[in-house]
Formats: structure tokens, C-alpha cells, sequence
């Protein structure tokens, strides 16, 4: 059976989702942040799994369910935290982040009786998930994370290293406003949602008042 990782940065206002801020305030999207957050972790609290890792950069809080070890995510570059959390694993292992509380069980339930890499690419040019039979930290460090390239150079990287490589369906990450309400809709029902509906967003400064006509309706 297959290790899960979630590498995460813990939910606190103005160290996660800034490109949410504006529309909505640091706080609100601290909120969405640990929603998402919550939503993932128990996607893969419910998953099959030998062993549930959270890879976490802060401190773990009530949005924590049971059943994960927490382990730090090391200094340096994504590339090398996302590295340093596959090199603590000694057999099959799947890594997700924090930004699709769309993903499901099903989704994560992979096997590698055929392959030897699972790979979820990201709309935005990313990845959201990266499975690996055996894991070698190699195949991640050195790619440049955070660009609209980053899926393909993650993605040849593994073809290159003569590695069987399966795909994941596309899923959109919660970067921008847009996504969150474009996410938000394919699972309606979440932790995500609820928070992104009770969120009101807030005016961009110098931005025109909005003002509705009075008459007969």
C-alpha cells in the first residue's frame, strides 16, 4: 500500500494564499487556506493508505484529523522540501499540497502494479500530485517551482529517467479569487465552500462604489 503526503504551510493570516488578498482580507483568506487545508486532509484520511504523512511548515491546529504523523518540512526550496519529504519514505508514495480540497478518495487511490510514477498536472502549469514506486528525491530537486512550465519539466523529468509514467485527471489550484469560486463549485458541499460563502470580499482601494438603480421592479 502507498505512504500519503500533504505538504502544507500552517493557515495563518498573511503567510498563505496572499494572492487572495484583495479581494478578501488576510484573515479571510488564512480561513479558506485551513478549509482547503481540512478538506484535503480528510480526502486522504479516507483514503487507503500504509502511512498518512503531513509534511507542515508551522504548527499543526484543530483542523488536524487523526490518523497523520507531522513531520517539518526542511529549509530550502520547494524543490527540496517536496524532495526531503519522498526521501523519508521507504516504499510507494503519493504527495499532494494544500490547494484542491476538490481532490476525493478515489482520486488518491492509486496502484503502482503498472507504472512507476503518478502525475496530477495543475491548470495553472503545475502539478498537484506526484506519486512515485520508489522514491528518489533526485527526480525532483532542481526543478524550477512556481512557473508556468513547472508540470512539464517535473513531468520529463520522470519520462527522461525512463520511469512509467500514468496521469491524473487536470484539477485547478486555489491561487486567485476566480479559482476559489470556480473550486468551490465542483464540491459544493466541502469545508471549502462553506467557508468561501460566509467570506465577504472586500473593495480594492480607489475602486467605484457599486450602486443600484431605484425604480419598479
Amino acid at each position: 500500500m502507498t505512504t500519503l503526503l500533504v505538504i502544507a504551510k500552517e493557515p495563518r493570516p498573511g503567510r498563505v494564499k496572499t494572492r487572495l488578498t484583495p479581494p478578501f482580507t488576510p484573515g479571510q483568506a488564512a480561513g479558506l487556506a485551513e478549509a482547503a487545508l481540512a478538506d484535503t486532509l480528510h480526502a486522504v484520511a479516507a483514503t487507503p493508505a500504509t502511512r498518512r504523512v503531513l509534511v507542515l511548515d508551522g504548527a499543526p491546529g484543530p483542523w488536524l484529523p487523526p490518523g497523520f504523523d507531522v513531520v517539518a518540512q526542511c529549509a530550502g526550496g520547494l524543490d527540496e522540501r517536496l524532495a526531503r519529504a519522498f526521501a523519508c519514505c521507504a516504499g510507494p508514495a503519493l504527495l499532494i499540497g494544500m490547494d484542491t480540497p476538490q481532490v476525493t478518495p478515489e482520486l488518491l487511490t492509486v496502484d503502482f502494479a503498472d507504472c512507476d510514477a503518478w502525475f496530477g498536472p495543475a491548470e495553472d502549469g503545475g502539478f498537484w500530485a506526484l506519486g512515485l514506486a520508489c522514491p528518489d528525491p533526485a527526480l525532483l530537486r532542481g526543478v524550477p517551482m512556481s512557473t508556468p512550465v513547472t508540470g512539464a519539466v517535473q513531468r520529463e523529468r520522470l519520462v527522461s529517467a525512463g520511469l512509467r509514467v500514468r496521469d491524473l485527471p487536470t484539477l485547478r489550484d486555489v491561487d486567485t479569487a476566480p479559482d476559489a469560486h470556480a473550486v468551490a463549485a465542483l464540491a459544493p458541499r466541502g469545508r471549502f465552500a462553506a467557508r468561501l460563502a460566509r467570506c465577504s470580499p472586500v473593495p480594492e482601494p480607489g475602486a467605484e462604489p457599486v450602486t443600484r438603480p431605484v425604480g419598479p421592479r
